[in-house]
C-alpha cells in the first residue's frame, strides 16, 4: 500500500488498516481524521503523539484478542498475520525457554490481568523471557506505562512495514482490511 492510498481511502477502509497497527479506537479515529499525512515521518509522528495519552483502558482494548508470546496466533486476519511474523523467533525457542515463557505468561496474567506485551520483532526468545521476568516486578502503574510503550513500538513498526517499498514489504495482507471487526 502507498501512503497516498491510505490518505485518500474512505474513512472506514483507512480505519481498518490502522486497526492492524494498534486496535485503540480513539487512536485509530485520530489517525484517520488527521489525514492526509503526506509523508511517513508525519504519520509516525502523529501516531506517537496520539499514543502519548494511552493508559490502561486503551491498553486493554488493544490486547483484547492479542496472542500470548509463544502461542501461535491463529486466524487469517491481518492482525494475526502480523503477530505471526513478529513472533517468528519464538518458534526457535528451546523447550526450557518455551516452558519458562508459558509459566511467566501465566504469572504475568495473574499479576496484571492481561497478556504480556512486548515488541517481539528483533528480539530473541531469551531476551523476551528476561524482559518478562523483569517486568513481573513492576508496580501496576509502571507496567501500564511500559506495556503502552511496547504497544507503540509495535504500532510504529507495523506502520513502517505497511508503507515499505514493495520489494522490502511484508505480504500485503498486513495492510489489507480484516474481515473481522473489532
Amino acid at each position: 500500500m502507498l501512503l497516498e492510498d491510505f490518505d485518500r481511502a474512505p474513512a472506514p477502509d483507512a480505519a481498518a488498516v490502522a486497526r492492524v497497527w494498534a486496535d485503540v479506537p480513539s487512536w485509530v479515529d485520530a489517525l484517520v481524521a488527521s489525514r492526509p499525512h503526506g509523508s511517513l515521518d508525519a504519520l509516525l509522528a502523529r501516531a506517537a503523539e496520539e499514543a502519548a495519552t494511552w493508559g490502561e483502558g486503551e491498553l486493554d482494548a488493544a490486547l483484547a484478542r492479542h496472542p500470548r508470546i509463544g502461542d501461535r496466533p491463529t486466524g487469517d486476519s491481518a492482525e494475526a498475520a502480523a503477530s505471526r511474523r513478529e513472533q517468528a523467533a519464538m518458534a526457535d525457542a528451546d523447550a526450557e525457554v518455551a516452558a519458562r515463557m508459558a509459566e511467566g505468561n501465566a504469572a504475568y496474567e495473574a499479576r496484571f490481568g492481561r497478556v504480556f506485551l512486548i515488541r517481539a520483532a528483533g528480539r530473541s526468545p531469551v531476551e523476551m523471557l528476561g524482559e518478562l521476568d523483569r517486568r513481573l516486578a513492576n508496580d501496576d502503574a509502571a507496567e501500564v506505562r511500559e506495556a503502552c510503550g511496547q504497544l507503540l513500538e509495535i504500532a510504529l513498526a507495523r506502520i513502517r512495514a505497511a508503507f515499505a517499498a514493495p520489494s522490502a514489504a511484508a505480504p500485503s495482507e498486513e495492510t489489507a482490511p480484516s474481515e473481522e471487526t473489532r
